[in-house]
């Protein structure tokens, strides 16, 4: 495994494949507030590739091509949040997606338990470690456990996206899970604008 860091952007000519990993790091859990730190990527090969984001920064050419690239599925874990980020940052619209917490959800209704690592350990056999997950991203120099701890976050996602689209396919939620997919920028910028959790349009 490699994992290769870049400031500000992705350098010119990479190309990651047909489907992207992708995750975020920001300085906390409101995207209108807390700015992006990090952003990591991932083609399935086993390497990662890790963007610093600079305090004030809105442009990253390199990055937002691929963001919106019709031809590139970006995958995640739990989008919602990351196309959030990514468009406060950066004002494009990721898509399309693919969200392996929603196809949890979808699928294993046996639990509750929806979390990258439950996931990982449960369908990949891969246990990873959340110890990083609170860290100060907005450190100028990451340490050693930083970077690979938003390494992990996804060299193994698309390995975990076979695993769940099969389940899918099997019992008959597959076309269901692609609308939900196709709906997450939308509610990523619901988040944005306000309609959250506490104030859902979709609820009573």
């Amino acid at each position: 495994m490699a994992i290769h860091l870049y400031q500000t952007d992705l350098p010119d000519g990479l190309n990651l494949g047909p489907i992207v990993a992708i995750d975020t790091e920001t300085m906390g859990l409101d995207p209108r507030r807390d700015r992006l730190c990090l952003v990591q990527l991932s083609d399935g090969s086993g390497d990662a590739h890790l963007v610093q984001i600079a305090r004030g920064q809105s442009r990253a050419p390199n990055l937002e091509r691929l963001l919106t690239d019709p031809q590139v599925l970006k995958l995640f874990h739990f989008g919602r949040f990351d196309i959030a980020a990514l468009k406060q940052a950066f004002r494009v619209t990721t898509a399309p997606v693919w969200c392996t917490k929603i196809a949890s959800k979808l699928i294993r209704t046996y639990t509750d338990r929806h979390g990258l690592k439950y996931l990982l350990a449960d369908l990949v056999g891969v246990d990873v470690s959340k110890q990083q997950q609170t860290s100060d991203w907005g450190s100028e120099t990451l340490s050693d456990a930083q970077r690979e701890y938003a390494a992990s976050d996804v060299l193994y996602l698309h390995a975990l996206k076979v695993e769940l689209e099969a389940r899918l396919i099997r019992e008959g939620r597959l076309e269901l899970a692609q609308r939900c997919f196709e709906f997450l920028p939308v509610r990523a910028e619901l988040d944005l604008l306000g309609w959250g959790d506490t104030h859902d349009i979709f609820l009573h």
